[in-house]
């Protein structure tokens, strides 16, 4: 799962900790932030994936190992992370009486992709908690988007085992979602589309409680289609799309 939250310091520079992305989405974030001038706190479990510029400060985190994100919130002298991280940034921003938390899903969440059920789910669990939260947090001040990519060019498919001891009557089926998803990651949009959307979160006074970011089919008309549809048609315009 991937969270970023920010907090404003003050009116021109703003303290930003960023959790988990991708490292391409992850990068393209983080440049965008440090370029405009500010302070930016990013985890990794290798530190060599964080850019190495002024303002940007390393931190490592495990979010299988409940020390590392005690730690790594104290470090950053701040917030975040995935849910322990997340409750620990909620209460300092109460405190404060404002702040933003933006947690990054995934179109997976809704539109799953076949054969990574576990990230699908993962996904749609970190989307259904950001909803509970934005339903107990009310009127408050306090923000947490569910910040939804489509497909985005990044390393992000390379990283993923496409088969391990898999049942041999899937292998076809695999072999051909992995060439769609391999086929629309060559023309998808770049990790800085994610990142301009982030600024903008940042920026905005009363920011949206979700947005989609990808291309036009994908985050627009694709999500709007499926809200309408019963579970079969879903299931149905799926199968076609991945050749299943």
């Amino acid at each position: 799962m991937v969270t970023l939250q920010a907090l404003d310091q003050t009116i021109v520079m703003k303290r930003v900790f960023l959790t988990g992305a991708s490292s391409g989405i992850g990068r393209a974030i983080a440049h965008a932030l440090l370029a405009r001038g500010d302070e930016v706190w990013g985890t990794s479990r290798n530190l060599e994936r964080i850019p190495k510029m002024p303002r940007c400060h390393p931190v490592r985190l495990d979010l299988t190992d409940p020390l590392s994100v005690e730690q790594a919130f104290n470090a950053a002298l701040a917030v975040f992370g995935q849910i322990q991280l997340i409750q620990l940034a909620l209460r300092h921003m109460q405190a404060r009486g404002e702040g933003l938390v933006i947690n990054v899903t995934s179109l997976a969440s809704r539109l799953p992709v076949p054969f990574m059920s576990a990230y699908n789910a993962a996904k749609a669990a970190l989307a259904s908690f950001t909803m509970s939260i934005q339903l107990e947090l009310g009127n408050s001040r306090v923000h947490v988007v569910d910040l939804q990519p489509a497909d985005i060019r990044t390393e992000f498919n390379q990283g993923v085992i496409k088969s391990a001891k898999a049942d041999r009557r899937y292998d076809a089926k695999v072999t051909k979602t992995w060439e769609v998803v391999e086929r629309v990651m060559k023309n998808a949009p770049s990790p800085d589309l994610v990142a301009r959307h982030v600024l903008k979160l940042i920026n905005a006074d009363r920011p949206p409680p979700r947005i989609t970011v990808g291309d036009v089919f994908q985050s627009k008309i694709a999500p709007l289609i499926f809200r309408f549809l019963p579970q079969r048609v879903r299931l149905w315009g799926l199968k076609r799309y991945y050749g299943l």
